[in-house]
């Protein structure tokens, strides 16, 4: 029987589907003082974001056939270290696809209808007249400029365009018609996209060209008064670079889910801020995408412990090995 271990605790009603299927060794969240006390043996690891996949790490655990990664980012896993080691990887892309792309929306609508400033303003003076001072802005034709148009960038630019937002994207990797079918217009060069939108959301994976994409320089291309969201990968952020432009007024907000490091620390300037909305890198997971998620990751360790290639590989290439 295929054993699994697991960096969080399977939810009970996940774990009752699988049963029969597998044998559930532990996780890393059952017993905190030494979280991967339980691992060895185990042939499937149904991983989380935080914790480093390398090849020191594999061969501590000899038995493993394969680790699935519940989101999309695999940017934890060193997947050449698995592929040499017949390790095979697998992601859940469409897991928490709506559920980030809503969180993106949600975010964006949080920042520029300027939410965590007025809330806060107004629990401490409630008899304060706030209507002159209050500068939220309507996003109906405005721009929205994205930053990746994958799944999630194309599910958050089918949400903007509803809302009467005019979307403009780069994403070298898609055609023209296919942005034209979503009512996108492809740009050619990120610096246009910056500086022709009103709100800027990333939705780009995080590697090492892309590592600091939105640094001092991209800011800058920004337009004045722009906003700033991030659901994807914290690296892909110059924090400092983020938390100075926010300071000499060139950005009117920002909002963030990823941090970078994670959990950043709390003495980070941008979670201190009021024009800045944080939330502690939950925009994918809610209890419907939970359940997804999950679901695809058993179903595919069993797919892999049966020799059956999976629905979501990486590295097909390991499971010839």
């Amino acid at each position: 029987m295929l054993r699994l271990w697991s960096d969080r605790t399977m939810p009970p009603a996940i774990r009752s589907a699988f049963d029969e299927r597998l044998l559930v060794i532990g996780s890393a969240e059952e017993s905190p003082e030494d979280p991967l006390c339980h691992l060895p043996g185990a042939h499937a690891i149904v991983a989380g974001a935080r914790r480093s996949y390398d090849g020191v790490f594999m061969d501590r655990y000899p038995d493993l056939k394969v680790i699935c990664r519940t989101g999309i980012g695999i940017d934890n896993i060193v997947v050449p270290a698995a592929t040499a080691r017949g390790i095979a990887v697998c992601n859940t892309p469409d897991g928490p696809t709506l559920s980030t792309a809503e969180t993106a929306i949600a975010l964006i609508l949080a920042t520029v209808k300027q939410l965590k400033r007025v809330s806060d303003e107004f629990a401490k003076q409630p008899e304060r007249d706030y209507l002159s001072g209050y500068q939220g802005m309507e996003l109906y034709g405005r721009t929205l400029g994205l930053i990746g148009l994958g799944r999630i960038g194309g599910r958050v630019a089918r949400i903007a365009v509803a809302l009467g937002m005019r979307v403009i994207a780069y994403d070298p990797y898609i055609e023209d018609e296919k942005a034209s079918a979503m009512g996108i217009e492809r740009i050619a060069r990120i610096e246009d996209v910056l500086a022709g939108s009103d709100v800027v959301s990333v939705h780009a994976p995080l590697t090492e060209e892309t590592r600091h994409l939105m640094n001092g320089d991209r800011f800058a291309q920004m337009k004045p008064g722009a906003y700033f969201v991030n659901v994807s990968r914290g690296g892909l952020v110059d924090e400092h670079a983020l938390c100075a432009a926010l300071e000499r007024g060139h950005l009117n907000g920002a909002a963030l889910d990823v941090f970078d490091p994670e959990p950043p620390s709390p003495d980070n300037p941008l979670l201190l801020r009021d024009d800045v909305v944080v939330t502690p890198h939950i925009a994918g997971v809610t209890v419907a995408s939970r359940e997804r998620m999950w679901t695809m990751a058993l179903t595919m360790a069993l797919q892999v412990w049966n020799r059956r290639r999976p629905d979501h590989i990486v590295n097909p290439e390991a499971m010839s090995l």
